[in-house]
């Protein structure tokens, strides 16, 4: 059994050489998208000694809803990897260490196995900032996946415009 439980924690455990400290200023910025009869916006501060901090702002069906974000160390220590930490409304907060990441993606997951999303992943390919959460919710994998573009902050789609 003891053995079963190494060979999963290895499975589990990031590549030798992974950088979960990494410099995610490329998601920097203000991104809008406007797919799906919904209008999310998505905006992140520059990092700052290892912090950012990001809000998205969502308009569907004639209702907003929110969500606080923040990209920090898991813990105060030097060398704590990053995480994701992400206050939805009216939820509790969940935290999302870095698993992987490279030049423009990076992998963010929980611990937890029966919450949803159990992963989130931010990948940029020159003015699109992708997202997607994955997991399983009610017993089946459910993947959400959002396509930004760069934007000016407070931009709005063009359906939206007056609301």
């Amino acid at each position: 059994m003891l053995t079963v439980l190494m060979m999963t924690a290895a499975l589990q455990a990031p590549s030798a050489g992974q950088d979960l400290r990494p410099d995610l200023g490329w998601m920097s910025g203000a991104w809008l998208s406007c797919e799906g009869g919904r209008e999310v916006q998505e905006t992140w501060t520059e990092p700052r000694h290892d912090l950012m901090l990001g809000m998205s702002l969502t308009v569907r069906g004639g209702r907003a809803g929110w969500e606080l974000s923040r990209v920090a160390p898991v813990d105060p220590t030097p060398a704590a990897p990053l995480a994701y930490f992400a206050l939805p409304e009216n939820q509790a907060p969940t935290t999302f260490p870095v698993i992987e990441s490279g030049s423009t993606r990076v992998v963010f997951e929980q611990a937890a196995d029966d919450d949803f999303p159990k992963r989130v992943i931010y990948e940029r390919d020159g003015d699109v900032l992708s997202a997607r959460i994955e997991g399983v919710l009610d017993g089946q994998e459910r993947t959400i996946q959002w396509r930004f573009h760069k934007a000016e902050l407070n931009a709005r789609c063009p359906a939206q415009q007056g609301g």
